[in-house]
């Protein structure tokens, strides 16, 4: 097994909560297997709250919140989307996923992701928790740089793209029959495409991998969409061997996104508009063909908005590589 370490990165339209900000929000953690095909189980988990024109803290855990699962799924107490300024108010987007990748050939993935969405949202004391299948995934990426040989420096260039099925469902209603938000769907309704690309490189033991992706929508039925969207994620990571079976990879991970917001009949109306910028550690461990992907990002800046500030986001996966020898494409 060559020791490149490649991140399996993967560009998922996941964010609040399924479109705009975690577009990158599919990176997979770093992993020495290298052309490997697999599958892993992502948990993210998503929070914001606090007013930041009024000076209120941001909490990663703000009370009453469980970051795994909602408390009360598919549940709503009289929840309006009307922010004045209650300390209480939060947003929090959990996302359960399973991922698979298929390598056709030796430069070129397959990629696909299934997203169980749950999200809660609380605004003036009253909570609405929304939970079910969200907008399914699929893109190719290829190889174009593949210097893994080189004793000590190695290399890797991944360009590609894909599209996000609008498979979730978008048309959700309170007990009076007034559809919710778009933010407040499971899914978005539009058909999304986006491009990115993926570069690593290392030098012995250290490594660093950038992430760029850009991506636009159609419109949904209610003529909803969101505007042009880019995310970056870069990572700076050391590799530990720690014996023939046992590997670890702490680093620093840094995250940007920036959207204009949601969009009504082509027309910006700035809702939800985001400009943040996260840092934060994280771990992965490597047994043989299984892995445990782990992060956590914290806020260095985000922009004023009216709505509740980005307080983090946390990461949890596990996976396992198969030692692929044969493709279905020469």
């Amino acid at each position: 097994m060559n020791k490149i370490v490649l991140p399996t990165l993967a560009f998922l339209l996941l964010a609040v909560p399924t479109w705009a900000c975690d577009i990158c929000g599919c990176f997979m953690g770093i992993t020495p297997y290298d052309n490997q095909s697999g599958f892993s189980i992502m948990h993210r988990y998503r929070v914001f709250n606090g007013y930041q024109l009024l000076g209120q803290p941001h909490r990663l855990f703000p009370a009453g919140v469980q970051p795994f699962v909602p408390s009360n799924p598919n549940s709503d107490t009289g929840y309006k989307h009307n922010h004045q300024g209650d300390p209480t108010d939060y947003e929090a987007y959990r996302v359960v996923e399973l991922r698979g990748k298929y390598f056709l050939a030796r430069r070129l993935e397959l990629n696909a992701f299934v997203p169980y969405v749950m999200n809660t949202s609380q605004s003036n004391g009253q909570q609405l928790n929304v939970a079910g299948v969200g907008d399914v995934t699929v893109f190719a990426g290829y190889h174009l740089i593949r210097n893994i040989e080189t004793l000590g420096i190695q290399s890797r260039l991944i360009v590609g793209g894909g599209v996000k099925l609008p498979t979730g469902d978008y048309r959700r209603t309170n007990a009076a029959g007034q559809r919710y938000a778009m933010l407040n769907q499971v899914g978005t309704g539009t058909t999304d495409g986006f491009v990115y690309a993926n570069y690593i490189g290392s030098l012995h033991n250290f490594g660093l991998s950038v992430n760029a992706s850009y991506r636009r929508t159609t419109r949904n039925s209610f003529q909803n969409s969101i505007a042009p969207s880019a995310t970056n994620f870069a990572t700076l990571f050391y590799r530990l061997p720690l014996g023939p079976n046992w590997q670890v990879y702490p680093s620093a991970q840094f995250y940007y996104e920036r959207t204009k917001g949601e969009m009504l009949d082509g027309q910006l109306t700035h809702e939800h508009e985001m400009n943040d910028a996260l840092l934060g550690p994280g771990l992965d461990v490597y047994y043989k063909n299984f892995s445990l992907n782990t992060s956590v990002q914290l806020p260095v800046y985000t922009a004023t908005t009216d709505h509740p500030a980005s307080a983090g986001r946390i990461v949890l996966a596990v996976g396992y590589s198969f030692k692929q020898t044969k493709y279905l494409v020469k």
